[in-house]
């Protein structure tokens, strides 16, 4: 039996989302934050990483690339078991997983000890975003939670915008096996906080014994016309991010032969533009509603990844030519990703946990294939990473368009 196979009229009656227990926003700040300050904390350090393992780039790669697929993985796991037993316990062991494989990697002499500690280090962080966001629809409202979700990730962006600094510093000061202590630093006192700031919001436990209802949950959200189209616009969007992620540090580096530092800083400007995006869905969502935020967020996210296809094409090279445009994708993103998440999770409120779990699988699948494209068809130019942001971008037009039938638009 599946929670969609359950009589209403038997289910466990939930209680209003007004009457539970609301975490401190910061914490939901930095749960959420932990995956992407993991994933973006190696990449300014990847070549010295491949120096000091003996290993080509492509090999290191898989440090990031891996990561992505771990943390779709692991989002589907963690989704219907919290809907099962509860959004705490299952945070508590993904952070003590994140611990110990950070430590690993950090420990590791080869580049595949470096590679799965990675990916156990991916199943641990991602247990934050997905509850985070379980959390938020459990105990707001949809419209109440598409404007936390955007504050939230506004808040979210300062772990993304550090992290590439703080990864560029370490590895100068002391290699990069101090970037890996820096997260096992992250998520000592974030599973402190947790512990005792964290109150459990399930509201009433959903049963669902054996993959089989598992896999039972996800077909009947699937099954959801709402679902699929908000689902799919959350990959495409995110996919235009993590395509210019997979290309920019060889564009930037290699290409255009500036330091890592620099590139970190140009990256910390991204991340503020995210945030940028991010505030307008948190202040404004109440009063446009979450369709017109979609597309303004698409349009701007669309135009921008254009825009940097063109840009590159027709002008010398050089770094603002590659960030100003992509200024514009975060800003739309930041519109986009709130609004549709929040969609997603509302196709079926009772399942929160399992429509995160797969919206974030998604993205992240998405984003890991977008990232391995990059890397056959970038050469150095930027030509190769703005054409599979712009196709990424065309993506999320034609899901907008399906939103817009499942809302009678």
């Amino acid at each position: 039996m599946t929670p969609r196979d359950i009589p209403a009229d038997t289910a466990p009656a939930p209680l209003p989302a007004a009457t539970r227990r609301r975490p401190p926003i910061w914490l939901l700040v930095a749960m959420i934050g932990l995956g992407p300050f993991t994933m973006q904390i190696v990449v300014p350090s990847l070549p010295a990483m491949a120096r000091d393992l003996n290993a080509s780039i492509a090999t290191i790669q898989l440090t990031v690339t891996l990561y992505l697929l771990a943390v779709g993985f692991g989002q589907l796991i963690y989704g219907p078991l919290s809907d099962r037993f509860g959004r705490r316990p299952l945070l508590m062991g993904g952070l003590a997983l994140y611990a110990v494989a950070s430590l690993a990697a950090a420990l590791s002499v080869g580049v595949l000890g470096l590679v799965v500690a990675r990916s156990f280090q991916a199943i641990g962080a991602c247990a934050g975003v997905v509850l985070a966001r379980a959390v938020i629809r459990d105990v707001w409202s949809r419209e109440e939670a598409t404007s936390v979700l955007g504050y939230v990730t506004m808040g979210m962006t300062i772990a993304p915008m550090l992290a590439p600094i703080l990864g560029s510093l370490l590895e100068q000061a002391a290699g990069w096996r101090a970037t890996m202590l820096a997260c096992l630093a992250f998520a000592l006192p974030l599973a402190a906080a947790s512990w005792f700031r964290l109150p459990e919001t399930l509201a009433a436990p959903q049963k669902l014994p054996g993959l089989a209802a598992i896999w039972g949950a996800y077909r009947g959200l699937w099954a959801v016309p709402s679902f699929r189209a908000y689902a799919a616009l959350t990959a495409s969007s995110t996919a235009v991010f993590f395509a210019f992620l997979g290309g920019a540090p060889y564009v930037v580096v290699q290409g255009m032969g500036y330091s890592p530092v620099a590139f970190a800083l140009a990256f910390a400007a991204i991340s503020i533009a995210f945030a940028l995006g991010n505030w307008i869905a948190g202040r404004f969502a109440p009063r446009l509603g979450a369709l017109r935020l979609l597309e303004w967020g698409v349009a701007v996210c669309t135009g921008g990844a254009l825009l940097a296809t063109l840009l590159l094409l027709l002008l010398p090279p050089h770094i603002l030519v590659f960030f100003l445009p992509m200024a514009l994708v975060a800003v739309g993103n930041g519109m986009t990703q709130p609004s549709s998440i929040a969609g997603a999770l509302s196709a079926r409120p009772q399942l929160a946990g399992t429509a995160s779990s797969l919206v974030g699988a998604m993205q992240m699948g998405f984003g890991a294939l977008m990232s391995f494209v990059v890397g056959l068809v970038e050469f150095g130019a930027g030509i190769g990473t703005g054409l599979t942001m712009a196709g990424c971008g065309v993506g999320a037009y034609l899901a907008l368009r399906a939103v817009r039938r499942v809302a009678g638009r």
